[in-house]
């Protein structure tokens, strides 16, 4: 534990932002498994807005910084192939 005061509250502002990624992190996950599903369900209208969502959210990631862009691409480039044969 830290002796410095500006360190403690440091700490204290590094656990609310890994809470808040940890969070964010969560949503992307299910908003990227929304769109599987839907391509599993063969629902084409379900699948385009669940992916539009998962792409929307893939974005504010990597601006955020949580996740690097090569990463969102790749994420991106899998769920709309994903998508796409449903066409």
């Amino acid at each position: 534990m830290p002796n410095i005061k500006s360190q403690k509250k440091r700490a204290v502002t590094n656990l609310k932002a890994n809470a808040a990624n940890k969070a964010f992190k969560s949503e992307l996950k299910t908003a990227i498994k929304k769109v599987l599903v839907a391509v599993e369900a063969k629902d084409a209208d379900a699948a385009k807005v669940a992916l539009n969502e998962a792409f929307s959210k893939l974005d504010k990631s990597v601006t955020n910084g949580i996740h690097h862009k090569n990463y969102a691409s790749r994420q991106k480039a899998r769920l709309a192939k994903a998508v796409n044969t449903l066409a």
